[in-house]
């Protein structure tokens, strides 16, 4: 048994404590194998539950996931402090600095009169404190681990700063249309598929910041919409007495237009 003391309600330190016990000698075995690397995707998963929780507005999850996040930033910096890095302390003080410094016009004496300008002055201090010298450094500095919708409008927001964008949404939807050309023509074989299909993607997410439409969430609805969509075709095939692979694609088609489309049939 280690040396730990029970209580009816734990504290932030008490979770160091414990990733600490877990990761000593005479802790868990797995959790003293683990490293940043092994344990990567478990942050990000983490993450998007958090994400989960805010979208089914449950405070009752939220907290739930909230504490899996938190234990996963105790675990990556209690590797830190095992190897005399940092401690949690250290990435405390990191992080109020950074708060302190991007919010002069709270800790300092800068006057701002909108969000847009707090937003932009922002913009300006991270540039200063990342030492971003041009606008192409900070378009490169976009974390490429981000999900790539996600990644490619932040890269866009970061052009359109210095004006390299369209003047309207016609331009990029006109755009586009022209990226699907050339994903047909890579198809026939005048190019590569897989370049031409990034480049497509890559101009709908611009048609989606002109409309101010998340590209992440409208593709999530997108997905959501296919899949209860797919559910009643195959609950109708069902009630035909049939299978869904006994029938040809312009049969399942038919189906899926007649929900899709209920008035006209």
């Amino acid at each position: 048994m280690v040396d730990f003391t029970l209580k009816d309600h734990y504290t932030v330190q008490d979770l160091v404590d414990i990733v600490r016990v877990l990761r000593a000698p005479g802790g868990c075995q797995w959790d003293a194998q683990q490293t940043h690397e092994s344990i990567r995707r478990n942050f990000l998963e983490e993450a998007y539950e958090v994400a989960e929780a805010i979208d089914q507005n449950s405070t009752e999850h939220l907290q739930e996931e909230l504490g899996d996040v938190l234990l996963q930033v105790v675990f990556h910096t209690s590797i830190e402090e095992d190897a005399g890095h940092f401690h949690l302390d250290d990435v405390a003080d990191g992080v109020c600095k950074k708060l302190i410094f991007r919010h002069p016009h709270v800790f300092g004496d800068v006057t701002v009169s909108s969000t847009g300008e707090i937003l932009a002055n922002w913009e300006e201090l991270k540039k200063k404190e990342k030492g971003q010298a041009t606008q192409a450094d900070a378009v490169d500095a976009v974390a490429r681990s981000l999900p790539a919708l996600w990644r490619a409008e932040k890269v866009q927001k970061k052009a359109a700063k210095v004006g390299f964008d369209w003047d309207s949404v016609d331009g990029a939807v006109d755009k586009l249309s022209e990226e699907l050309d050339e994903v047909k023509e890579a198809i026939s074989g005048h190019g590569d598929p897989a370049e031409e299909l990034g480049d497509l993607l890559f101009a709908a997410v611009n048609v989606s910041r002109f409309l101010k439409v998340d590209p992440e969430d409208a593709l999530q609805a997108a997905c959501d919409k296919f899949a209860a969509r797919f559910r009643r075709v195959e609950e109708e095939v069902t009630a035909q007495g049939k299978q869904m692979e006994e029938m040809s694609l312009s049969e399942l088609d038919a189906i899926w237009n007649a929900i899709k489309h209920p008035d006209t049939h």
